[in-house]
């Protein structure tokens, strides 16, 4: 390409960058080259780059084919820059963690492994992710444990306000969590049970509970809930029994998983928990 046609790409490039300001994404141009950056959720973002490139094809007629495609290229790997930074970033501060939560008959266990991490680093191997809230609530969190403390702290207080209600208190909070300014930066998920039931609470305003009694979040929570599912039938096993089978199991497979496990335990005996 002449300097003429790269100057002609140049400004279809720009072209596509307030394209993508008028679809609501933001757009940025770095020295020396061209990025775009869609900073929204992934199907918005693949939405968003489709309709881009349709536009880079729709306008390339003004400067010709070959210039068409140099601008669709610089879009499509600046797209997949941006996309491969966001990927290694994305969850950094959930992957240190394993929170495990199993009820079955009278008894409810959630469990945790206690180690951090940061990218490649262990940072500690012993932190405690699960607590009990008052006389009759356990819970667990995955993410910041600034952020997951703050929100244990408004969850009490939601208890105070709603006694014997964990139902109407998770509600609450998530609608706190979701629509105030400052709390709904927050980058934690919550597991929080009584003795009648166990919910999961995000800052999407999510509050879910399961059909089966078993929950499980963070990087190895996948993986420790189908452990807990394959023997949550098997009548010799009680709850504490499957949850430690289950941990097990994530903290195998899992590398940001230890076998450092914290419990908390409505329902089990004093000391069995020790065994």
């Amino acid at each position: 390409f002449t300097r003429a046609d790269r100057h002609d790409a140049s400004v279809l490039v720009r072209s596509l960058l307030r394209f993508a300001r008028g679809l609501g994404c933001p757009a940025r141009a770095r020295s020396g080259s061209t990025h775009v950056s869609f900073e929204t959720y992934t199907a918005t973002r693949a939405t968003t780059m489709r309709r881009a490139l349709m536009h880079a094809r729709a306008v390339g007629g003004v400067f010709g084919r070959a210039k068409e495609a140099l601008a669709t290229e610089a879009v499509q790997g600046s797209v997949a820059s941006y996309h491969a930074e966001a990927s290694s970033n994305e969850h950094v501060g959930m992957r240190g963690t394993t929170v495990l939560c199993v009820r079955k008959g009278d008894q409810v266990v959630m469990m945790a492994d206690g180690q951090v991490t940061l990218g490649s680093e262990i940072l500690k191997p012993n932190v405690r992710k699960v607590r009990r809230i008052g006389d009759n609530v356990i819970g667990g969190f995955a993410g910041a444990t600034a952020d997951a403390f703050t929100l244990f702290e408004r969850l009490e207080h939601k208890l105070d306000e709603h006694p014997g209600q964990l139902t109407r208190a998770a509600v609450e909070l998530a609608k706190l969590w979701r629509t105030d300014k400052f709390l709904r930066r927050l980058d934690a998920v919550m597991v929080v049970a009584d003795k009648t039931q166990s919910l999961q609470i995000t800052g999407n305003g999510d509050v879910l509970e399961p059909h089966d009694g078993v929950i499980g979040i963070g990087s190895g929570g996948s993986y420790a809930v189908s452990a807990a599912r394959a023997l949550i039938d098997v009548p010799d096993m009680d709850a504490l029994q499957i949850a430690k089978k289950a941990m097990k199991v994530a903290a195998d497979i899992c590398i940001y998983t230890n076998h450092n496990f914290v419990t908390e335990t409505i329902g089990v005996t004093p000391g069995a928990e020790r065994n």
